[in-house]
């Protein structure tokens, strides 16, 4: 039985987190590490897990993981020492606009000291990691699953910052079981669509959204790449089978698509189920990206000028790990565009609520 620490709640990688491994009985007690200034939604959120779920307890503990000791009042800090046998560290700074040094100060030395707390644990069975697999920044062509190669360059601070932290856990992996998972870009629920926020591959539904009245939708650029979307519940899944197996101790997993699909080809069907028509014609990237350093275009068509830099990107995920450990799982990545519908359906249904929507910087 699982006594999991999970940092990053109440996001929602952590939220579904926690309701696989209760829907799977894995669990009855979990402690959460919550912000000061998330903990109401916390609460409600906790509350309502629970509500459905009577015999699991979720314990929300306030603290910090840019502080040493994660900001934790020693008595409870005593107590998870105690009683705590699985971390998962999730939070992080998602945003690939985000600026230089709030990228580091939470990605880098919040899981320098995420991995001071998991050295603290004498009873630890599984420390699980999530970076992300764009770790690789500016390398191209195969990447594999046990390299970490410090690239050229990095596409912005998100992946550079991710980069660093992740050489600070492949670190403790000689220390304790250790399970690094890099999932690719994360998207809703393949069968409901569910999501909390519509960043990612939601930046092109926002712009072909924006401008569905124009009589031409063009494509951006020209590109030969292929794009790496995975559902949500395909990455939780996954994760929690990998939680306790015992082969994913010590290793890196690529959470990505094995089949994943053409960036134009995903764009074009985009366009055809937001708007019911094809794309036609092109604006050249380097016009795009010109067009995006405007802050009042960027908003307009609610798109970070950070996403144009994937678009053009040639790589492709190893995946071999991941098969090995999931073989007998039973657990697949849905294809992303036979499941784009119900994606669309949702972003159309919940569009116009700001919550979802990211503030584009």
């Amino acid at each position: 039985m699982q006594i999991p620490l999970i940092t990053g709640f109440p996001g929602f990688i952590a939220r579904q987190i926690i309701q696989e491994l209760i829907s799977q009985n894995k669990v009855e007690t979990i402690y959460t590490l919550v912000l000061s200034s998330q903990m109401k939604l916390a609460k409600e959120i906790s509350q309502e897990i629970m509500k459905d779920s009577p015999n699991v307890m979720i314990k929300l503990v306030e603290g910090d993981i840019t502080y040493p000791g994660l900001d934790i009042a020693t008595e409870e800090l005593e107590t998870l020492c105690r009683e705590v046998n699985t971390v998962w560290h999730l939070a992080a700074i998602y945003d690939l606009a985000v600026a230089r040094d709030t990228a580091w100060k939470v990605n880098v030395h919040g899981t320098y000291h995420v991995n001071d707390f998991v050295k603290t644990l004498p009873n630890l069975t599984r420390y699980i990691y999530f970076s992300t697999a764009y770790v690789a920044g500016s390398r191209e062509g195969l990447l594999r699953e046990d390299e970490l190669i410090r690239p050229k360059a990095f596409k912005n601070y998100y992946e550079e910052t991710k980069f660093e932290a992740e050489v600070l856990v492949e670190k403790m992996k000689s220390l304790v079981p250790t399970t690094i998972i890099r999932p690719g870009i994360v998207r809703g629920h393949s069968i409901s669509g569910e999501t909390i926020k519509f960043d990612g591959p939601y930046f092109f539904i926002n712009m072909i959204d924006n401008i569905r009245k124009l009589p031409v939708i063009p494509y951006i650029g020209k590109s030969q790449s292929l794009i790496n979307v995975v559902p949500i519940d395909f990455v939780i899944k996954a994760v929690v089978y990998c939680s306790e197996d015992v082969g994913a101790i010590g290793k890196t997993i690529h959470l990505t698509d094995p089949k994943p699909h053409p960036v134009e080809e995903v764009y074009r069907q985009m366009v055809w189920h937001v708007t019911g028509k094809w794309p036609k014609g092109r604006i050249p990237l380097a016009l795009a990206k010109m067009g995006m350093q405007l802050k009042v275009l960027r908003k307009s068509l609610g798109v970070e000028k950070e996403t144009l830099d994937y678009l053009t990107w040639n790589a492709q995920f190893d995946t071999t790990v991941a098969k090995v450990i999931l073989k007998d799982s039973g657990i697949r990545c849905a294809d992303f565009i036979e499941s784009l519908p119900s994606m669309i359906a949702f972003y159309q249904l919940h569009k116009k609520e700001q919550s979802y929507h990211i503030q584009i910087k």
